[in-house]
């Protein structure tokens, strides 16, 4: 049974920004409801509602739409017209191929004075005699029956009728009911008759094991499905809720089985000799459907059934592996720290070392920037040479200015010499 639903009416209401409490319209058709419910309470300023081809048996739970103007509740079950009364703006009642064959329900309709077209075409009720002048001469609002003008010679013509009419329609309708009370009986006792045949049916299955009970299963379901097409049947709000469930029911079996066969068998994740293999089956990544077990030697990760499995190389604790994933990204980090190992930090140097390396026995050369070497050619001390303290370290030029100093010349003095005082000295 389909229920009318919050979300359901918030889906249909995509024009209106998805708002309910202000919607006007809303259409509801083919959706397999049983039920009119709870648009009386969540959607007050409902103007146009559509309920057509659904299986609804019951006019319920509308009587509080007061700016309510078009129902449609065409091909439905409904056998009768009622709870209208408080849809004072009412203008258009569709009711075509129904089940209404209490034609004098129509009375509850004069309520409804802004009602204008009325719609019960395909009905019991309109194969009724008299059944157009009852109606129009019940409900002098109508402008249109079943979509024909109503002219007012029609409207005459009904009221001077209308006596005759009546006890007419009382009598056709009283024969309707009693009819519609034995129909209903016999449905009954026919799908009494019909559970009872369904559970011979699955005890005699339940008897028999493996591939001869699917086998007969299959044939029993094939021909009961044959038998229910073939059978002849009235058409009644019962059948056509029977029928709607049937077919309901095959869907589901097909369904079923399509799912069944779209399922492959489960890969092994360990072979028979206990080697783990590496598996990678999973797609798509969903935080809520992930599951992640590490072992000693490997990591399983689940995301929805499937598998994404990887072999280590080294042993891991998993006691004290952690798992982490981004919002943003989605990537997955996984961090399992080897067993009994431990990464320390490199101690950082205070001075820059080189060494001489060579395929044979040597020492080592080491040379710093406080202390300058003398470089060894003595064969006899070392067995290769270190050319790299050939030239020693030069500042460049370019880091800072050149200062030129100049040599003072020394003083020359000679036999002839005078130092004549009034002379001013020369300058640099």
């Amino acid at each position: 049974m389909v229920r009318i639903t919050e979300s359901l009416i918030r889906q249909r209401a995509e024009h209106n920004d998805c708002e309910i409490f202000s919607l006007e319209e809303i259409s509801l058709h083919q959706q397999e409801i049983e039920r009119i419910e709870h648009i009386d309470k969540w959607c007050r300023d409902l103007k146009i509602v559509y309920f057509q081809n659904n299986l609804i048996p019951k006019i319920e739970n509308v009587g509080r739409l007061k700016k309510l103007e078009y129902l449609n509740l065409a091909l439905n079950n409904i056998e009768r017209i009622e709870n209208l009364e408080g849809c004072e703006f009412l203008k258009k009642l569709d009711l075509t191929v129904n089940f209404v064959g209490e034609l004098t329900s129509v009375e509850s309709l004069k309520h409804n004075v802004h009602l204008r077209e009325l719609f019960l075409v395909g009905n019991p009720c309109s194969e009724f005699g008299g059944y157009r002048k009852f109606v129009i001469a019940t409900l002098p609002q109508l402008k249109s029956l079943d979509g024909k003008e109503i002219t007012r010679s029609d409207q005459i013509q009904a009221l001077q009728d209308y006596p005759g009419v009546r006890h007419q329609v009382v009598e056709q309708e009283q024969a309707y009911i009693l009819k519609r009370t034995m129909e209903k009986e016999a449905l009954q006792k026919n799908l009494e008759e019909k559970g009872n045949n369904k559970e011979n049916i699955e005890n005699k299955q339940s008897n028999s094991d493996g591939e001869e009970n699917k086998d007969q299963m299959n044939e029993d379901e094939d021909e009961m499905n044959r038998k229910f097409w073939e059978e002849p049947t009235l058409y009644t709000p019962e059948s056509r809720l029977e029928v709607h469930r049937h077919i309901e029911k095959n869907r589901k079996l097909k369904d079923k089985d399509k799912n069944q066969k779209k399922q492959k068998p489960r890969r092994p994740l360990i072979t028979a000799e206990g080697r783990v293999l590496n598996i990678n089956e999973s797609k798509h990544m969903d935080t809520s459907l992930l599951d992640i077990d590490v072992q000693p030697t490997h990591v399983c990760v689940m995301v929805k059934g499937k598998v994404f499995q990887l072999v280590l190389p080294k042993e891991v604790n998993p006691d004290s592996s952690s798992a982490k994933r981004s919002q943003t990204t989605g990537h997955l980090l996984v961090t399992m720290p080897k067993t009994q190992e431990m990464v320390k930090a490199k101690p950082k140097s205070t001075s820059r070392t080189r060494s001489a390396t060579s395929t044979q026995p040597h020492t080592h050369v080491t040379r710093t920037t406080q202390q300058n070497e003398k470089l060894e050619v003595d064969p006899s001390k070392h067995l290769s040479i270190d050319l790299f303290n050939i030239v020693t370290e030069r500042n460049s030029v370019a880091q800072r200015p050149l200062i030129f100093h100049q040599q003072k010349v020394s003083e020359r003095i000679s036999d002839d010499f005078q130092d004549n005082p009034e002379v001013p000295p020369l300058t640099d």
